[in-house]
């Protein structure tokens, strides 16, 4: 609550955005998520302080400055200059844009360095294991995927270097009782359960908090030729951005905003913020953020966006083409809650055409020039009622309550998809009621007025509740529509697009590279088996199953066990498939299901059934999946 206000505060922060380079759509999604709650929150009466930022040091940046020429200092202030440019491209309304090299948050991490030292939670030691130079982070040969870092498929290279040390388990039990005490505290919750399963309950390895082989970072200032290794350097940035200060005196805006209400991040740095994090807020005698959400990735197609790939698309790119509102409205609107979403520009195009310009613009335009053809742009409620009436009304003061249901779960895109429900209730109720066959009688007149006069009604409360996702197409439609007053020419509020125009002009924006000569696909020859007749074939039982739930089957490194929906039965299922599909991965996916298969138990755990994958040469798996999108249950045959 804030004193001086008596408003209910609430504090969001992003992820701080790595300062190597131009953020990508994806990147940006999150500070565009971030926005939309902010200003939802702010529209419900909260005293809303919203902190986004840059994460400046690390080797990378070290090498990447090398390699352009200039220091460290010099590239990371065209970053960040180039990722806060787009932050306000995107019409974002963060109140705190914080930079790790900033004065004050460097002079605080030496503090809480040196704070958590001498209480005993940090000691120095020598670290040697397997080095991901872009994500910074050490590991095991256990924990590598196909001879690669887990995070981002990239090579490791062997490390070895002095280090101060972070005593991770001195704090895991404590942890793990909030965590299981505290179920809104990470979201969703198939991230919880891959943190407790994937690391907590395994046991907790001490963190490496320190670096010697590279200088950009923040000195250790007891012991300057360490630099603080990025996770304690960057993670801080959510406590020292709103004036905390380990000594005891930390500053108003601290003790009215912390604990943060919502740290909004990427799944892929969920383990830093759900274990990393809470631990180091343990250790300074801090309360925890109230929740974490994991957010899911925006992909390019069917695949992760990354430069190294060249399937990237930036956010100042898609602008101009379609606008900073038709973008925001895309990825808010595209992004499931916990499934990745995809992002193409021949989807862009569509929703643009069909959501955009035909459901809302065509709806608003139409409103407008009725009512300045038919009644000179001034309307009154002259109540005269007719049958469809009540069911627009009846949705239009549902849709408050609607939306807010699903922003009280971060349901962002459900929330919109609300509001456009209303739009395109008010569409129905237009071809309902015929205004233009109603104007052609003149004692329809007041049933006519009455008609436009809940349009507007309707319409404005839609833009009203569409502020926080679209703020410019809401003002536009709220000043077009006034109060029953309209302007006296509709403005165009989206433009239907010619798809093969625009794949035309992002053709030269995007010279196709040259393909390489297609390689001969290998093939595998395996060991026939004894053949079978066609009846023994029949008594297998393979239906199209959707995997609901996932997880670890504790004490093996094998195994996991899948909720599979089958039909209206949920079938469980124990697959040797850990090294290949983590329990996120699995949920969502449609998969082959043997059904019948006799229960049996593995690793003291039942197992109704099979998934079936293939294999290739190496060993590695996939699970075998419909071509055409398939209902759970649909008989394979």
């Amino acid at each position: 609550m804030c004193n001086k206000c008596d408003k209910p505060k609430y504090y969001i922060t992003t992820a701080i955005a790595y300062a190597s380079g131009k953020p990508h759509i994806g990147n940006t999604y999150e500070i565009i998520l971030a926005d939309a709650i902010a200003r939802y929150k702010r529209s419900q009466g909260y005293d809303v302080f919203f902190q986004t930022g840059t994460d400046e040091h690390g080797q990378k940046i070290e090498l990447k400055a090398q390699e352009a020429g200039i220091t460290p200092q010099e590239f990371v202030d065209n970053a960040a200059g180039q990722i806060k440019e787009i932050w306000d491209l995107m019409n974002t309304s963060y109140d705190k844009f914080i930079r790790t090299t900033d004065a004050d948050h460097k002079a605080e991490v030496q503090k809480i360095f040196k704070k958590l030292y001498d209480q005993g939670d940090i000691y120095k030691g020598y670290y040697e294991g397997l080095y991901c130079t872009p994500c910074e982070s050490f590991f095991t040969e256990s924990q590598l995927v196909d001879g690669k870092c887990p995070d981002c498929g990239r090579e490791v290279q062997p490390a070895k270097e002095e280090a101060y040390f972070f005593k991770m388990s001195k704090y895991a039990d404590r942890l793990i009782e909030h965590i299981n005490t505290h179920p809104e505290f990470i979201q969703p919750v198939s991230r919880k359960n891959e943190m407790m399963n994937n690391f907590l309950l395994p046991g907790l390895q001490d963190l490496c908090v320190s670096r010697t082989s590279f200088k950009w970072g923040i000195p250790v200032e007891f012991d300057p030729k360490h630099v603080t290794y990025v996770w304690l350097d960057a993670l801080t940035n959510y406590i020292t951005g709103i004036g905390y200060h380990c000594d005891g005196d930390s500053e108003e805006l601290f003790n009215k905003n912390w604990p943060a209400d919502l740290h909004l991040i990427g799944k892929d740095i969920i383990r830093f913020h759900t274990i990393y994090w809470p631990i180091f807020l343990m250790a300074l005698d801090l309360p925890l953020p109230k929740q974490v959400f994991g957010h899911p990735w925006l992909l390019q197609g069917d695949g992760k966006m990354s430069k190294s790939k060249g399937n990237v698309l930036y956010a100042d790119e898609l602008v101009d083409f379609f606008g900073v509102d038709a973008v925001r409205y895309f990825v808010l609107h595209e992004m499931p809650f916990e499934n990745d979403g995809v992002i193409t520009w021949e989807l862009m195009v569509e929703r643009m055409n069909s959501d955009l310009a035909n459901t809302l613009g065509n709806l608003v335009n139409r409103t407008v020039s009725m009512t300045n053809k038919y009644f000179g742009g001034t309307v009154t409620d002259k109540g005269v009622v007719g049958d469809v009436d009540a069911e627009l009304k009846t949705l239009t003061e549902a849709t408050p309550g609607l939306v807010d249901k699903k922003m009280d779960d971060l349901r962002v895109a459900d929330a919109i998809t609300e509001i456009f429900n209303l739009f395109k209730r008010c569409n129905k109720y237009i071809d309902e009621t015929m205004p233009w066959a109603l104007a052609k009688e003149e004692d329809k007149k007041d049933r006519l007025e009455t008609v436009l006069w809940n349009l507007i009604q309707s319409i404005s409360e839609g833009a009203r509740l569409l502020a926080p996702y679209m703020p410019e197409t809401s003002e536009k439609i709220l000043v077009q529509l006034g109060d029953g007053h309209v302007t006296e020419k509709p403005e165009i509020l989206f433009k239907r697009l010619d798809l093969e125009e625009v794949m035309q002009k992002v053709a030269q924006l995007h010279p196709p590279v040259a393909a390489e000569p297609e390689k001969e696909e290998p093939v595998i020859d395996i060991e026939a088996k004894e053949e079978i007749e066609y009846d023994d074939f029949m008594k297998m039982q393979f239906q199209v199953g959707e995997i609901i739930a996932c997880e670890a089957v504790k004490k093996s490194k094998k195994l996991l066990c899948s909720q599979v929906k089958v039909g209206s039965q949920v079938k469980q299922i124990v697959s040797g498939i850990k090294a290949h599909y983590t329990p996120e991965e699995m949920v969502g996916k449609k998969v082959m299901v043997l059904v019948n298969l006799k229960p049996a138990k593995l690793a003291g755990v039942l197992s109704e059934g099979m998934l079936l994958c293939a294999e290739d040469a190496d060993g590695n798996l996939a699970l075998m999946v419909p071509e055409k999108e398939m209902p759970a249950g649909a008989e394979i045959c």
